[in-house]
């Protein structure tokens, strides 16, 4: 397995969380601390920090000191990357489906196949 492989494996087993992905929610509407970021859950602020590191592994969010605060920030480029990613699968797929469209259009045009009369 390559690293990007491995890179993909981190960011998908971070997201397969709820918590982590309702972290990423929150964070999507600007950098929150630790204890801004534990207000909506009935956890620990320990077990949010430890999903936070489980973010960070995975690159999705970063970190930085501003005085006192350690605000949490969303890493847009990674989450940039993951969708590139699924969107290459999508695309393929909506491609297939386009040409069934056309398919099952042309065939609706030339009307019923007459059954064979043995």
């Amino acid at each position: 397995m390559d690293g990007s492989d491995e890179r993909l494996n981190l960011a998908f087993m971070a997201l397969a969380d709820p918590a982590r992905r309702s972290i990423i929610a929150q964070l999507s509407r600007g950098p929150a601390t630790v204890n801004e970021l534990a207000a909506p859950f009935n956890i620990t602020k320990q077990a949010i920090s430890r999903h936070i590191q489980v973010l960070e592994k995975a690159e999705l969010v970063t970190r930085s000191r501003d005085a006192q605060r350690r605000p949490v920030h969303l890493n847009p480029a990674r989450l940039e990357a993951l969708t590139a990613w699924i969107d290459q699968y999508r695309l393929a797929r909506e491609s297939q489906f386009r040409a069934l469209d056309a398919l099952l259009e042309s065939q609706a045009r030339q009307g019923p196949t007459p059954k064979d009369q043995s």
